[in-house]
């Protein structure tokens, strides 16, 4: 008797449309949670980051009930033209919790600077330190081949923090604006999103002030691509990072 085919394994995988663990009490990975709920956390340069990137994802979760929090490495600082830094980071704010509030997710804001982000000794321990301090099962990041510096910065803290804590907790990274932002994204994992992407589109909507109509029209694109990947009308994509060996029998990344 043969074992499956690649064509087999793929064909299961797309046909679930779920590559990341999200039936039930997600496996092993939210085995360090009470109750078989995981804590999932979504890291994103910007407010509207979370959003765009996974916001179908992040729904879904808290939906099952899981717990999930929305970690912005900056308040949107520079984001609205004619607006101090101050005024900026109200109003951002502000949006970020109230697209939070449909996705029933909660925001955790890291202290860096829109337009200003670092990375060093320093930031890298901070960082690392907020995120620890939520104890996650599973955390997705910006895929940190991305035309903008803060979304790469937000990548490399994640995966700074992911090595610290001896890679406890499952990394995967999202895409935004793919072409134009995130490059050479290549997915290992899908979600199917049908029955959230409604409540995505309203999370991102609440970011008023970065012209969502705009953004969001990129997303839907990628959104309706991801979807024919995987078999269904709307879906997101990831890459797993994988810690385990690699075909070549070198430790994996």
């Amino acid at each position: 008797m043969t074992g499956p085919t690649r064509r087999d394994v793929l064909g299961g995988t797309l046909a679930a449309g779920v590559g990341l663990p999200l039936a039930g009490a997600v496996g092993a990975e939210a085995s360090g949670s009470a109750g078989g709920k995981a804590r999932i956390v979504v890291v994103g340069g910007h407010p509207d980051d979370p959003e765009s990137g996974c916001g179908g994802t992040i729904a879904r979760y808290s939906d099952l009930g899981h717990e999930v929090v929305c970690l912005y490495l900056t308040r949107g600082e520079a984001g609205i033209h004619g607006k101090t830094h101050e005024q900026a980071a109200k109003i951002r704010t502000a949006e970020a919790e109230a697209a939070c509030g449909i996705l029933k997710a909660r925001p955790v804001f890291a202290g860096q600077i829109d337009g200003a982000t670092e990375v060093n000794a320093g930031r890298y321990e901070a960082f690392a330190k907020v995120l620890a301090g939520e104890r996650p099962d599973i955390v997705l990041t910006h895929w940190p081949v991305d035309g903008h510096r803060d979304h790469r910065v937000a990548s490399l803290l994640t995966y700074d923090a992911w090595e610290r804590c001896d890679r406890k907790f499952a990394l995967y990274y999202y895409e935004v604006m793919t072409g134009h932002q995130s490059q050479l994204f290549g997915p290992t994992d899908y979600v199917d999103i049908t029955e959230t992407e409604a409540r995505k589109r309203a999370a991102c909507m609440a970011h008023a002030s970065q012209h969502p109509e705009g953004f969001y029209a990129h997303h839907d694109a990628m959104n309706r691509f991801r979807g024919l990947e995987c078999r269904c009308k709307y879906g997101e994509a990831f890459v797993r990072h994988v810690k385990g060996v690699s075909p070549l029998g070198q430790p994996g990344g």
